[in-house]
């Protein structure tokens, strides 16, 4: 599903966020990403949306490989991928139905499928009562789930999760884990990057560590440590 051959990525102002990466995520895993700050988590994940290109090695996402895709093709592979950001990053003047839909209108879905797939997708992560609801009236944790709802709605096949809970009580982390969890066993690849070692270690999925843009552990049912 997700490969990546001997990636490295140097930005222009010099900063090495990513050095000489190997690593493989197959299709419906759970994968945690964990590391110190500035060790190259968040660069990982744009990869593979393709918000960056790397500066050498392949990058190869269900079968294409990113830095060859011509623009008009990088729309579709985003399309496949679902992307929940720790800001949020919703519409405040939209109400949550209007946030969550907009992933759909994009894609000039009908207006009925439009309807009905996003009643539906909000009424699975508990948001059907505050679809008429401003972001501005919702906690911490229910903007959580609206950006998780506009994540998946277009059925992604990957979902990059950057740090979901870090601004979320521990009560309200456990129940974002449980819904992505719950996401996962229907098929999606998920990778999550996060601090927060006590949700990696009770979850006990795949932990990829990362420290100064290198990878410096692997570990199939592993737990927070990058050492």
């Amino acid at each position: 599903m997700i490969q990546m051959y001997n990636v490295s990525k140097v930005f222009s102002n010099g900063v090495e966020a990513l050095n000489n990466v190997n690593l493989h995520v197959g299709k419906g895993e759970f994968v945690f990403l964990i590391g110190p700050s500035g060790a190259g988590k968040t660069t990982l994940m744009r990869l593979i949306f393709r918000e960056e290109l790397p500066s050498s090695g392949h990058v190869i996402v269900d079968g294409r490989n990113i830095e060859r895709l011509s623009a008009c093709k990088v729309p579709y592979l985003r399309r496949s991928i679902g992307v929940v950001f720790q800001d949020f990053r919703l519409l405040d003047n939209r109400t949550v139905f209007e946030n969550v839909a907009f992933a759909l209108r994009v894609t000039n879905a009908p207006a009925a499928d439009v309807e009905k797939r996003t009643r539906r997708v909000l009424d699975m992560l508990g948001l059907g009562h505050k679809k008429s609801f401003t972001p501005l009236q919702l906690s911490g944790g229910e903007k959580q789930r609206v950006c998780i709802a506009r994540a998946v709605i277009n059925n992604p096949s990957i979902l990059l999760t950057d740090e979901p809970t870090g601004n979320l009580d521990p009560d309200m982390s456990l129940e974002i884990m449980d819904i992505l969890a719950e996401i996962n066993g229907k098929g999606t690849t998920l990778i999550v990057a996060t601090h927060n070692s006590q949700l990696v270690n009770k979850m006990g999925k795949r932990v990829i560590g990362l420290v100064n843009g290198e990878v410096s552990s692997d570990r199939p049912k592993g737990v927070y440590s990058y050492s």
